[in-house]
């Protein structure tokens, strides 16, 4: 356990101090926005560029993994949902508070975390689970979201808005030319592949920063619009099944595909499993701004699975990760 911690607590760290210069406002919260439009649009396109031009096709396309992963997504985003709805939280909040117990920190987090633990193999698997989530998982609780709408097309043009979206966002793109240079043998030119080279070396160490800084924001934000406490109940389960019960549900379906003989490598399985370990991708909390939903409970539940996730996650690579 002691040494997983010294290869996570890094990470968290670098979480943990963008979290502080955001809320101490030695990072102005003007400039957050311009942290983030690096990381997504310049150094993680790069880095998610690299491991998929380096992992085997195979890898990103394997349809047992893909099928189990998708599954336990829907799962957990019908469960939530269910849980969820009450008379004060309605579609438009059960539908994010969905997707952040659906959809890990997988980009900004978890690949380069689960590269550092496990090594480069890691980058296909948790790559697959990123392309399940941007394009599948996060246009479906879109489109839920919308079921509040007045309109009865309000669905169905959320749904297109988030392929929209979607189609805007680099990270896929990415991927898929990182699977196309691996699939052809074909990579770009010399000073083309380092000057790539040199904007994935800082996805990692900018993407956490950037983390914290999203979340000490989100905050901020929140509590100013806010007009009296948040029961726990509200946020506090979602944050448990992100953190123990999206991992467990990806293990069993995944032992259960095993155990049918499907083709699921256990390593992949291991990965697979982590990624659904990580704390609650930041950029719902964005999304769910953009789009009018109670965005207090959504950075609490980020928050609060971000920072449980030191522990929790490090005890689940501590449980799976070594077998893997």
């Amino acid at each position: 356990m002691l040494d997983v911690l010294r290869v996570t607590f890094p990470f968290f760290a670098l979480v943990l101090c963008g979290y502080l210069a955001a809320r101490w406002r030695l990072l102005p919260l003007e400039a957050i926005g311009g942290l983030n439009a690096f990381v997504l649009y310049f150094a993680l396109p790069a880095m998610l560029y690299e491991f998929g031009a380096g992992t085997p096709l195979g890898q990103m396309l394997d349809p047992v993994a893909f099928t189990v992963y998708l599954a336990c997504a829907l799962l957990m985003v019908a469960g939530t949902v269910r849980f969820s709805l009450n008379e004060r939280i309605r579609w438009n909040d059960a539908a994010f508070g969905a997707l952040v117990a659906a959809f890990p920190n997988t980009g900004f987090m978890g690949v380069p975390l689960l590269v550092a633990l496990l090594g480069a193999t890691a980058a296909g698997p948790a790559i697959l689970t990123i392309l399940i989530d941007l394009v599948i998982t996060s246009s479906l609780c879109i489109a839920l979201s919308r079921l509040d709408g007045a309109d009865e097309h309000g669905a169905s043009a959320a749904a297109r808005k988030a392929l929209r979206g979607m189609a805007l966002n680099p990270m896929p793109w990415s991927i898929a030319l990182g699977a196309l240079s691996s699939g052809l043998g074909v990579r770009p030119i010399q000073p083309v592949m380092a000057t790539i080279s040199l904007l994935a070396a800082a996805a990692s160490p900018v993407a956490l920063f950037t983390i914290g800084s999203v979340l000490a924001r989100s905050q901020i934000v929140a509590a100013a619009a806010e007009h009296g406490p948040m029961p726990a109940r509200d946020f506090v389960p979602v944050a448990v099944a992100k953190l123990l019960v999206h991992p467990l549900l990806v293990l069993a379906a995944g032992q259960a595909a095993i155990a049918l003989g499907l083709p699921l490598d256990r390593f992949t399985l291991s990965v697979m499993v982590l990624v659904a370990a990580l704390p609650s991708a930041s950029n719902v909390s964005l999304l769910a701004e953009r789009f009018e939903a109670d965005n207090g409970r959504i950075a609490r539940i980020i928050l609060l699975t971000t920072a449980a996730a030191f522990l929790t996650f490090s005890a689940a690579v501590a449980l799976v990760g070594p077998r893997g």
